[in-house]
């Protein structure tokens, strides 16, 4: 498989990036004040009841299974810049109708969910565009570095995104949290707005094809593709077993370890300062350890660190010792992995597809995360959390054979797209 092997210069230099990076840095911060500002507003300002939270959740998650295949599709029909830059504008306005409703003294959990659903979409639209708007903005040799710097964007908006959304609610109410956060949105629009490189126009349908044809064409490369299939197969893996933690992890370490929810939200936060450190780690390991097997490597030794959490016992300092290491080292590994995963599959999917190429996967893990949150719950009321997080664990080591047995171990740098 070819290769490209030139060495990239730094994207310091490259102003059009620092431009998306900052906007999206300010972005990111802002949609995580939402994610925990939403639930707060419901539940301090309008008293919202389990069921109504719970529907509140599904509101904004049912988007990523409804739209992500359709939203691929017309992203690669369309100037990815553009769709960017008109989702960054529907999420502040939407956003927006919240304070002003409760100014208004007129704010429903209604009006919540449609925000939420609203929000969703628009989110996914975004994410979708961005993933393949970002091989046109920086060479392909740069897919690395630019994946890195926004994954660091990402964890730095983990850490300080929580943590002033709940600053802001205590001290100036939910509602003016949402407020910021609809300002981030704006921010984000105007450093896209502000790129002077000109986008390519999309290819050229090769044919006159409907909305399900396109789908299936993205569909059939992904799986046609050994690359793109080992990659959507461990990743789909991942979400089918990582959804066991997000099912069980607050009531085993509540429950089973007698963490206080303080000492939880340290250990969350210490997942938050791991993926820091992989975003600064991932080019260097490639470069020592070849693409493949940098691959291989961050994912074996991610579920290694990740085995600390069920095994966790002992005295309350060895439990916390043993739960931090967890976090930071795992996380930092799946953050190496989701970079250069990221990259790959931008490097190796040909412009026209990038869309289609990440709806596809998405779609896939979305629908498989609720399957393995419903088995998590079936096994843990049976076996117990720990146990039931054990063979979690078990599923993180055995993706790693989707890798093993495809052409990615052999990788030693990026390939060039393939031939769809």
């Amino acid at each position: 498989m070819e290769t490209a092997h030139s060495r990239p210069q730094s994207l310091w230099k490259n102003a059009d990036f620092l431009k998306f990076w900052c906007g999206q840095t300010i972005s990111e911060i802002g949609s995580h004040i939402t994610r925990d500002g939403l639930p707060l507003l419901a539940v301090l300002t309008l008293g919202a009841t389990p069921l109504q939270m719970g529907l509140l959740s599904a509101a904004g998650s049912l988007p990523v299974l409804l739209v992500s295949l359709h939203a691929g599709v017309w992203v690669d029909r369309l100037r990815r810049r553009p769709v960017m830059m008109a989702a960054d504008a529907g999420l502040a306005l939407a956003l927006l109708t919240v304070p002003l409703a409760h100014f208004l003294g007129v704010l429903r959990i209604e009006q919540l969910y449609l925000v939420a659903m609203l929000t969703g979409v628009l989110a996914v639209i975004f994410d979708l565009a961005y993933h393949a708007y970002l091989p046109s903005l920086v060479e392909r040799d740069h897919l690395v570095e630019g994946n890195s710097k926004m994954a660091f964007s990402e964890s730095v908006a983990e850490l300080a995104g929580s943590s002033l959304a709940g600053i802001l609610v205590q001290l100036l109410t939910a509602p003016v949290a949402i407020l910021v956060d609809s300002l981030s949105f704006l921010a984000s629009l105007l450093g896209i707005a502000a790129i002077r490189k000109p986008e390519p126009p999309p290819a050229p349908a090769r044919e006159v094809a409907s909305v399900s044809q396109e789908l299936r064409e993205g569909l059939r490369f992904v799986f046609s593709s050994p690359v793109l299939r080992a990659l959507a197969f461990v990743e789909s893996t991942h979400s089918f077993f990582g959804s066991f933690f997000g099912v069980l992890y607050s009531l085993y370490t509540i429950r089973d370890l007698g963490l206080t929810p303080a000492a939880v939200g340290l250990t969350i936060a210490m997942g938050g300062a791991g993926n820091l450190l992989g975003a600064l780690l991932a080019a260097p390991m490639a470069r020592r350890l070849g693409l493949g097997r940098t691959l291989l490597f961050a994912l074996l030794a991610s579920a290694a660190a990740t085995l600390l959490i069920p095994l966790a016992g002992g005295p309350m300092a060895l439990v916390l010792v043993m739960m931090f290491a967890a976090q930071l080292v795992g996380d930092g590994l799946s953050s190496v992995y989701a970079i250069h995963e990221t990259s790959l599959r931008q490097a190796v999917t040909p412009d026209r597809l990038l869309g289609r190429a990440r709806s596809s996967v998405t779609v896939l893990t979305a629908a498989l995360y609720p399957l393995g949150a419903l088995v998590a719950g079936a096994l843990a009321d049976t076996l117990g959390a720990r146990v039931t997080l054990l063979i979690a664990v078990g599923g993180f080591f055995l993706s790693a054979l989707w890798l093993v047995f495809s052409p990615v171990l052999r990788l030693t740098d990026h390939p060039l797209p393939e031939e769809s």
